[in-house]
C-alpha cells in the first residue's frame, strides 16, 4: 500500500512504524472557591514551564544550533505576554474556574486569532500558542508526554510535532519522520533537514499503522505500508547505493571547485546563524555566500544592539579565517515577522513592506546594522549585500548611508575596512535594470527562490501552487543569463545563493552562463563540487 506525501528531505528509511503518543490533553472545568489560590497555581506553573523551556533551549542549542533553539525563547515570551496572562487571570476570577480551564480558554482565543491571519508565518504561531498552553496544563495536572516506546529505531508517525516535542525526541532512534499535517517550512521539516533523515509532511497514514513495517521514500515522496520482501530488498539496495554515494562525496573534501578545462568556481555556503559555520566548515565550504542576518532579529525579543550584531558577525568572520563572508542585510517581512517591528498586516506581504524597503524607511535600524558589519570587517573578509532591490535610486541611497556610517566610525576612531557592496537580484525589475545596477555595485547574488516566485506570479508559501512553481521555467533561466551577462559587462562578479544553486542538473548551465560563484546549503557543497569538476566548458 502506497501513500503519497510531500517530501521535505530525501533519502530512504526502512523499519517499523511507531505513532507518536501524546498524553491525554483533555482539560476539565470545575468551580473553585478561592480564585486567588488558583491564580497562584497558574503563576507557579508558569514559572515551572519557563524553567522547562530554558532546559529545552540549552538542549536544542547543543543539538541543532541557535536557529532551532530560538523557538523556545519565543515560547518563553508567550508565557510572559501580558495579554495572555491577564486573560488567564481574568478567566479564573470572573468565571471562578480552575487554572487549567482558564489557560485552555485563553490559549484557544489567541491561537484562533493567529490561525486566521493571512500571513503563513503568523499562522504558524498558532501552533506555538497551543504548545505553550499544553505545557502549562501538563504542569498544572502533572501529566507527562508518552512519546514512543521501545529501543528499536523507528519511522515516527505523528499528526504534527510541536518544537518542544521534536527537541525531546531521542534522535538516535528515529529513522524517518512522517507527519500527517505540517508544511515544508514547519519546525518538523527544519528538524528533519538538520538531522538529514528522510521526511514527509501532508501524509494521510491510517490510524492502525503503529507497529507495522514501512518504507519511506523521500525521493518520490511516498510511504509504503507492509512492503513485500521483494520491495524491502529492492529499497535496501537503493539505500545502500545512496550510502555509498554519500561516502564517495567525502572524497571531494579538499578538492578544488574547478572544471575539467580549468575554470575555478567559488563554492560557498548559506547559513542562518553563527552555529551554522561549523556545518559549513565540516562540508569544506570555501566561504559564506549568504549569512541571513534577519535570524538575529527573529531570535530576539527586541532590536539586536550594534554590539550584539558585531559580536555575531565577528565570530563568523574569525571562524572562516580569511574566507569571504557575505552578510545579507535585514530581510524581515513577508513570511519572516518579528512582533517588535510592529508591521501592519498586508494582503500580499511577499510584495509588501519588507527587506530593504524597511531599512530605507527606518534608517536608524539600517545604520545600526551597517555599523556592526563595518566594525566586524577588521576581523575577516566581509562583504555585504542588500535584498529586494528594484532601482538604481535605492542603491544610491544605500551607498550614501554606508558612506555616512564610515565617516562616523572614522570620527569616532573605530577601525574598519573597505568592503565589497553587492545586491541581491530577486525581482524582474532588478533583472531588467541589471546593466545600470551593475555600474553601482561590486557584485550580484541571485536569490532564485524569490526571483522564481515573482517571475511566475506564484506565492511559494501556498501549497496549492506547488505544481506550478517551476524554477526550471525558461523565463527564469533567461533572466539568470541576462543577469550574468550584464554583471560581467559592467565589471561585477555574479553568484547564485538561492536553492536552485544546489540543483546539479543545472550546474553546467550556470557555468556556461558565466556565474562565478554558487552558494548552497552546507550539506549540498560536496555534491555541487563533484558536478563542477565533471563539467568541460570547451565543448
Amino acid at each position: 500500500m502506497e501513500i503519497r506525501g510531500k517530501s521535505v528531505c530525501n533519502g530512504i528509511a526502512i523499519g517499523k512504524l511507531a505513532v507518536f503518543q501524546r498524553a491525554d490533553n483533555t482539560v476539565k472545568r470545575y468551580a473553585v472557591e478561592d480564585t486567588e489560590v488558583e491564580i497562584r497555581r497558574f503563576e507557579e506553573a508558569r514559572e515551572r514551564a519557563k524553567s522547562q523551556l530554558s532546559e529545552l533551549y540549552d538542549r536544542a542549542l547543543k543539538e541543532a544550533g541557535q536557529g532551532e533553539a530560538a523557538i523556545f525563547e519565543v515560547h518563553r515570551m508567550l508565557l510572559d505576554d501580558q495579554g495572555f496572562t491577564e486573560a488567564v487571570c481574568t478567566g479564573i476570577r470572573d468565571q471562578g474556574v480552575n487554572a487549567e480551564f482558564a489557560v485552555s480558554m485563553a490559549g484557544e482565543q489567541v491561537s484562533q486569532m493567529f490561525s486566521t491571519m493571512p500571513d503563513a508565518y503568523m499562522r504558524d504561531r498558532a501552533a506555538d500558542v497551543r504548545d505553550v498552553c499544553s505545557r502549562l496544563t501538563a504542569v498544572l495536572s502533572g501529566r507527562e508526554e508518552k512519546g514512543f516506546d521501545g529501543e528499536e529505531p523507528v519511522i515516527l508517525l505523528a499528526e504534527d510535532l510541536a518544537p518542544s516535542e521534536t527537541v525531546r525526541l531521542d534522535k538516535s532512534r528515529i529513522l524517518s519522520l512522517v507527519i500527517r499535517q505540517g508544511s515544508s517550512n514547519s519546525h518538523t521539516a527544519i528538524l528533519a533537514r538538520s538531522m538529514n533523515i528522510p521526511a514527509l509532511v501532508r501524509t494521510d497514514f491510517p490510524g492502525d499503522a503503529d507497529g507495522r513495517m514501512g518504507i519511506v521514500d523521500g525521493r518520490e515522496g511516498k510511504l509504503i505500508l507492509d512492503p513485500s520482501p521483494e520491495e524491502i530488498e529492492r529499497y535496501r539496495a537503493l539505500r545502500d547505493q545512496e550510502d555509498r554515494k554519500t561516502r564517495q562525496m567525502q572524497e571531494m573534501k579538499g578538492q578544488e571547485s574547478i572544471t575539467l578545462d580549468g575554470r575555478r568556481i567559488r563554492l560557498y555556503a548559506n547559513i542562518g546563524s553563527v552555529s551554522d559555520v561549523e556545518s559549513a566548515l565540516a562540508n569544506d565550504a570555501e566561504g559564506i555566500g549568504l549569512f541571513r542576518s534577519e535570524f538575529l532579529y527573529l531570535e530576539s525579543a527586541d532590536y539586536p544592539t550594534e554590539e550584539e550584531q558585531f559580536q555575531a558577525y565577528r565570530k563568523v568572520a574569525e571562524a572562516m579565517a580569511g574566507k569571504k563572508v557575505i552578510i545579507r542585510t535585514l530581510d524581515i517581512g513577508a513570511d519572516k515577522q518579528a512582533d517588535y517591528f510592529q508591521l501592519d498586516k498586508e494582503a500580499n506581504p511577499a510584495m509588501g513592506y519588507r527587506a530593504i524597503r524597511i531599512c530605507l524607511d527606518r534608517p536608524e535600524v539600517f545604520t545600526t546594522q551597517l555599523r556592526a558589519i563595518y566594525r566586524a570587517s577588521c576581523y575577516g573578509n566581509i562583504a555585504v549585500m542588500f535584498p529586494m532591490i528594484i532601482s538604481v535610486s535605492e542603491v544610491r541611497q544605500i551607498k550614501e548611508i554606508a558612506r555616512q556610517v564610515r565617516e562616523e566610525l572614522t570620527e569616532e576612531g573605530i577601525p574598519y575596512r573597505e568592503i565589497e557592496l553587492g545586491i541581491m537580484i530577486e525581482t524582474p525589475a532588478a533583472v531588467m535594470m541589471s546593466e545600470e545596477l551593475g555600474r553601482e555595485v561590486d557584485f550580484f547574488s541571485v536569490g532564485t527562490n524569490d526571483l522564481t516566485q515573482y517571475t511566475l506570479a506564484i506565492d511559494r508559501q501556498n501549497p496549492k501552487l506547488d505544481a506550478f512553481y517551476d524554477p526550471h521555467h525558461p523565463a527564469v533561466l533567461k533572466m539568470l543569463e541576462t543577469v550574468a551577462d550584464n554583471g560581467h559587462k559592467t565589471g561585477c562578479w555574479v553568484g547564485i545563493c538561492g536553492e536552485l544553486g544546489a540543483d546539479t542538473t543545472l550546474t553546467e548551465t550556470f557555468l556556461r552562463m558565466g556565474f562565478d560563484e554558487i552558494s548552497v546549503n552546507p550539506s549540498k557543497i560536496l555534491e555541487v563540487r563533484k558536478a563542477i569538476r565533471s563539467v568541460d566548458l570547451r565543448g
